[in-house]
């Protein structure tokens, strides 16, 4: 019978059928013995299982930060693939790190419903924006030549480089239409904060309700903030609860520009560096698309911002 056809009836591979028949070939029926008795598999018992994960839940006593397979196979008596087994079946991954930030706000219910209530239920005939810094963004210049990407073989930059100096940037997203207003300031303080909010009054129609959402940054809640406010009472603004920079639409788009532009752009000047974000921002509201807030219960609830190409948790 043909090889493939004894592979089909059997259930096995056709290299399993080739391998026996070289084999019988070669030693007759001497070839037909197993090479590998081998050995019936351990089961991980209760009791093992147990000992290793209360040993995963204590600190190691070396000094270092978390376990490893091979340390706690040492400890427990076992192997360190069983140890692996253990931890993948109790979803246990010592080698991982999380961070988090707790927000300490007492009215944080309040602030945080007032914001999401912008986003969901904005007022009609007002706009909204989300408005926050980046700050000290970085001038680099490679000082080595770069190396474009090929087949196999992906894009290299030098180590070392040559800083030119920094920027802060200001943006403000409209969370109706997902375009971004920027204005690039050598420091961020309460007056080129005052200025770019003037800037936000200036790109609205006389008259038009402005929400803007910001966070709890000095610079945002001095006298001569407050004063800007009095003078201009159609422009409001609202608080994101301390440690919720997740609240802000905006720093979405603040990572979407470190990806693009910032992260391994190659900037001549400060100046070239104002240029280039600027012409991003000039490009991106060709087609900018505004991020749908959502919620989704999960065991770490939080907001999900997505768009047609991008959701972030």
């Amino acid at each position: 019978m043909p090889q493939n056809q004894i592979a089909r009836e059997l259930g096995c591979a056709i290299n399993t059928v080739r391998l026996w028949g070289q084999r019988f070939a070669t030693a007759r029926l001497a070839g037909l013995d197993a090479r590998h008795q081998g050995r019936k598999p351990k089961a991980e018992t209760p009791a093992l299982e147990a000992r290793i994960l209360a040993l995963t839940q204590r600190s190691p006593k070396d000094g270092s930060t978390h376990w490893s397979t091979r340390k706690i196979a040492r400890l427990a008596g076992t192997n360190a693939m069983r140890v692996a087994r253990v931890w993948a079946k109790a979803g246990i991954q010592p080698h991982r790190l999380r961070g988090y930030v707790a927000s300490d706000d007492p009215d944080f219910e309040t602030k945080a419903a007032d914001v999401i209530g912008l986003y969901l239920n904005p007022p009609a005939n007002a706009v909204v924006f989300c408005v926050d810094e980046k700050t000290a963004i970085q001038a680099l210049d490679r000082l080595d030549p770069v190396l474009p990407l090929s087949p196999g073989r992906v894009e290299r930059h030098g180590f070392e480089y040559y800083r030119h100096g920094t920027l802060s940037l200001y943006a403000a997203l409209n969370t109706r239409t997902g375009q971004v207003l920027g204005k690039t300031a050598k420091r961020h303080t309460s007056d080129e904060f005052i200025e770019f909010l003037r800037q936000i009054l200036d790109s609205q129609p006389p008259g038009q309700e402005i929400h803007v959402i910001v966070d709890n940054l000095s610079a945002h809640k001095t006298k001569a903030v407050l004063a800007l406010l009095v003078e201009h009472p159609r422009l409001r603004l609202h608080y994101t609860p301390t440690y919720s920079s997740w609240l802000n639409q905006v720093e979405l788009w603040f990572s979407k520009i470190e990806r693009d532009v910032i992260a391994r752009g190659i900037f001549e000047s400060v100046a070239d560096l104002r240029r280039k974000i600027m012409r991003y921002i000039r490009l991106y509201n060709r087609h900018a698309r505004p991020f749908h807030w959502t919620y989704r219960h999960t065991r770490n609830p939080m907001p999900v911002y997505s768009d047609s190409n991008v959701t972030v948790h």
